[in-house]
């Protein structure tokens, strides 16, 4: 005896009544703080809630809270010494959780698929700056060689990709990591400053843009190090302008 399945409306119709099951046997669970999601989803509505841009008022060319070190009109003290190319910086949240637990998550534990919707936040906090951002191309700060290979992937190309996507904007490899002696993470500024130093080369072609706009994307904004090797890096190729956007800033406590 032959037994006809399911076609078209009606595959579509047993998907859609299987789904509650399959959510009851096998909830998907939040990354960040476990609890489960009904209808599925990798992040649930409340800790999506958590996720907030760094505090008003904000520094208006890297975005840092104002506050010591504040002098209306002029960089602040966290941007005075960025290179003339760096222009811009943008976070959509502070590194606060449970972004951090987003980023590691991102950066060290495979969940590629968080890269989505952590792209659509950092539109939003793009959202008033894209139509100057018309006739930017979105690169990224790649991580080196040996991580890409023990991960699998870039997390910034992921999200460079992702946001290209959402904008509309053109994307480009421009930037490859020549060195880094050890990881950014337990270093103090000077020191990240010193470990990134000649950190980055141009990939062949990329002195096409010279005289044009580059948005350079990353996971996390910290001292803003790694960011200004790779702005000095883009600038002696001839790009104009770098405007920064992260999906996190690390703040003080």
């Amino acid at each position: 005896m032959t037994v006809a399945l399911p076609t078209g409306t009606g595959r579509r119709t047993v998907r859609a009544a299987l789904a509650p099951i399959v959510d009851f046997l096998l909830p998907c669970a939040c990354i960040a703080c476990g609890s489960r999601i009904a209808g599925g989803g990798l992040v649930c509505a409340p800790c999506r809630g958590r996720l907030r841009a760094p505090p008003a008022p904000r520094c208006a060319r890297c975005d840092y809270p104002a506050g010591t070190g504040d002098r209306p009109g002029r960089p602040c003290l966290e941007c005075l010494e960025w290179p003339e190319a760096l222009s811009l910086a943008r976070a959509a949240v502070a590194l606060r959780p449970p972004a951090d637990v987003l980023v590691h998550g991102l950066k060290y534990e495979g969940w590629r698929e968080l890269a989505p919707m952590m792209a659509e936040l950092m539109e939003r906090r793009l959202a008033t700056l894209l139509a100057d951002l018309e006739e930017h191309v979105v690169t990224y700060v790649p991580t080196s060689s040996a991580h890409r290979r023990r991960r699998g992937y870039d997390q910034a190309e992921l999200l460079a990709r992702a946001l290209a996507g959402r904008t509309g904007l053109a994307f480009a490899h421009l930037l490859e990591r020549r060195r880094q002696k050890r990881t950014q993470v337990s270093l103090h500024p000077q020191q990240r400053m010193a470990n990134v130093r000649d950190a980055f080369s141009l990939r062949p072609g990329a002195d096409r843009l010279h005289g044009g706009n580059v948005l350079l994307v990353d996971d996390v904004l910290t001292t803003g190090a790694t960011a200004r090797a790779a702005a000095e890096t883009l600038a002696r190729s001839g790009v104009r302008r770098v405007a920064l956007v992260t999906f996190a800033r690390a703040l003080p406590r």
